[in-house]
């Protein structure tokens, strides 16, 4: 294999351990988010893409609920959406209709959601052997079921409601490069154990350094599986609109923007007080779907083995050539440093706009993590991800060109790679979020009930 910029993979042996050791003094809990975020591609780059933006944000407060959303992004907009069609469709005994409260501290969808990479992709055996040695094949399997039943029910809702276009569907499939050969044993490694544990592996198609080269012009191995991109924000945009739409006899729902919840306060055995800088709203259940500022409210998630709040970077450049040589794949490094893709043209003449994000193996050692703070972008990661695109696809890329746009976003890690999704003593309060390394590429991991 021909040689890698050591900048790209140099320090990813030691992710792992980055993850496990505590940061230089004593971790705290994560602040509220920045009043001023870096401009993100998919909230900023067109004045009428959030229309939700500061939805309910004017509107007085509501002082009861049953149900208080704290999050606005895949997973709190995920959560009301499932439970409204829960209540259309099931034959359950209600006694009044429920009232449901979604809080977000900025604008609608604006945290990680708002600011990933777009991939829609479930993760085909990668990592297989460390998730069997960390779970037992079971558990393993399982969360790769999760993975891909996620994908394909995101991408059912998508096509059931007619909004492929609406959200920018993609179906393009995805290729992980295998830069190295210990990446390539591995990759065959956690293959061969999958296939022997019946793990679902249809669709995966290993390339070949030839095939690769003849077909992109990229002189490494590495394998194909399905996989999709989508516009988040217009996907959680729908989501909600639909839920509201059909909150008809058993629920209702609201959204209140540029409202963060400050505390959360127990009452009573069943009653608790959400409080934000506009008022005080008491509530039976709370579902926190805060991600990387979890520990904001919920302090005992303010260590390795919480929930980690870690900076991802993203940005848009432009392609030197056109979609017939670029394809409409999406891309990742086989271990991650980096993820990328072409959105789509509107005209035979443009040149492809490339989504890539990643890169915090660059800003060594934290490797951005305990950083909650989206105001800023890192100026190494930004010089990585401005290399590399070049440096693998020779010809394809200006290495002198700068982004069109680059932000940051905030993002959960957990040391285990799994997201929580957990009630409290009292099954009333619960929090649900959904962390893992594949942050940007919108994957969803094994679950975990306790």
């Amino acid at each position: 294999m021909p040689p890698v910029n050591p900048q790209i993979l140099g320090k990813l042996e030691h992710s792992q351990n980055v993850l496990e050791t505590p940061p230089s003094g004593h971790p705290t809990p994560a602040k509220l988010p920045s009043r001023n975020p870096t401009r993100s591609f998919w909230i900023d780059s067109s004045p009428d893409v959030n229309p939700l933006a500061g939805q309910g944000s004017q509107d007085p407060l509501p002082s009861e609920a049953d149900i208080c959303i704290i999050g606005a992004g895949f997973t709190g907009v995920g959560v009301a959406y499932h439970l409204i069609e829960l209540l259309n469709n099931a034959s359950l005994s209600i006694k009044h209709s429920l009232s449901i409260v979604i809080l977000e501290a900025r604008d609608f969808c604006s945290g990680a959601t708002g600011r990933n990479g777009e991939h829609l992709t479930p993760a085909a055996f990668t990592r297989f052997a460390q998730r069997r040695a960390s779970f037992d094949t079971v558990e393993a399997i399982k969360s790769y079921e999760l993975e891909q039943h996620t994908t394909s029910l995101l991408v059912k809702i998508i096509e059931e409601n007619g909004w492929a276009s609406d959200v920018d569907l993609v179906e393009g499939g995805h290729i992980s490069l295998l830069f190295t050969e210990k990446e390539a044993k591995n990759a065959h490694n956690d293959f061969d154990m999958a296939r022997q544990a019946q793990l679902n592996l249809d669709g995966v198609e290993w390339l070949s350094k030839e095939e690769l080269e003849k077909e992109y012009g990229v002189p490494y191995p590495g394998f194909r599986r399905p996989g999709y991109n989508v516009w988040p924000l217009k996907l959680v945009t729908k989501l909600y609109q639909h839920a509201q739409a059909h909150a008809r006899q058993y629920a209702s729902l609201s959204l209140h923007t540029r409202t963060p919840v400050t505390a959360v306060t127990h009452e009573t055995t069943s009653t608790y007080t959400v409080v934000t800088n506009r008022g005080s709203i008491s509530c039976s259940r709370i579902v926190h779907a805060t991600n990387g500022y979890a520990s904001h409210l919920l302090p005992f998630l303010t260590s390795p083995d919480g929930i980690i709040p870690a900076r991802g970077q993203v940005m848009t450049t432009r392609a030197s050539v056109g979609t017939d040589q670029i394809k409409i794949s999406s891309w990742s490094g086989n271990k991650g440093f980096a993820y990328w893709f072409p959105r789509p043209v509107t005209r035979d003449t443009e040149k492809p706009l490339i989504i890539i994000g990643g890169g915090q193996e660059a800003a060594a050692p934290s490797r951005e993590l305990y950083v909650d703070d989206d105001s800023e972008t890192h100026p190494l990661v930004g010089k990585a991800l401005r290399e590399f695109l070049p440096s693998i696809f020779e010809g394809k890329y200006d290495p002198h060109s700068e982004p069109e746009m680059e932000w940051t976003g905030i993002t959960g890690y957990t040391k285990t790679g799994d997201p929580f999704v957990r009630p409290s003593n009292s099954c009333n309060y619960c929090w649900l979020m959904y962390p893992s390394p594949g942050w940007c590429r919108s994957r969803l991991t094994r679950s975990e009930s306790r």
